[in-house]
C-alpha cells in the first residue's frame, strides 16, 4: 500500500470518527492552488477544516506534532481561497481542527491553531 493509499484509509477513518461526533463531512481531499484540506466539515454553525495525520507508532512523535507551522500555513491559504471559490460568508464561523491517528488510536483537536494566513479571516 503506497502513502496516498494509507492516507486515504485514515483520512475516511477521520471522517467515519467526526460523524459520530455529530460533524457533517462536507469534503474529502479538497484541492486548490494553495493546498489541500484533508476534510471540510459542519459542526454547528462552524465551518471547520480538518487535517488528519497518521503516524503508525510514536518512534518519531505523535501525528499532532506533524502539523507543523509550514502546513498550517497551507491548510489556511487553501482554507481563504475554499471560502472565496464557495462564496462562503465572512460572517461564518471557521476553525482548524486536527485527528491524530497513532496507531490505532484517534485523537481531536478541536481548534488545534488560529488562522495564520495573514490576511483578513
Amino acid at each position: 500500500m503506497n502513502k496516498r493509499e494509507v492516507g486515504s484509509r485514515y483520512e475516511a477513518r477521520a471522517a467515519d470518527f467526526l460523524e459520530r461526533q455529530g460533524y457533517e463531512i462536507l469534503q474529502r481531499n479538497y484541492r486548490n492552488q494553495a493546498g489541500e484540506i484533508d476534510l471540510v466539515a459542519r459542526d454547528g454553525d462552524y465551518l471547520v477544516f480538518v487535517e488528519v495525520k497518521y503516524r503508525r507508532d510514536k518512534s518519531r512523535g505523535g501525528a499532532l506534532e506533524a502539523v507543523d507551522m509550514r502546513k498550517r500555513r497551507r491548510i489556511c491559504r487553501a482554507a481563504l481561497l475554499y471560502r472565496a471559490q464557495k462564496r462562503i460568508s465572512g460572517e461564518t464561523p471557521c476553525r482548524f481542527d486536527a485527528v491524530g491517528v497513532d496507531g490505532e488510536t484517534l485523537s481531536l483537536v478541536k481548534n488545534a491553531f488560529d488562522f495564520c494566513g495573514g490576511a483578513a479571516w
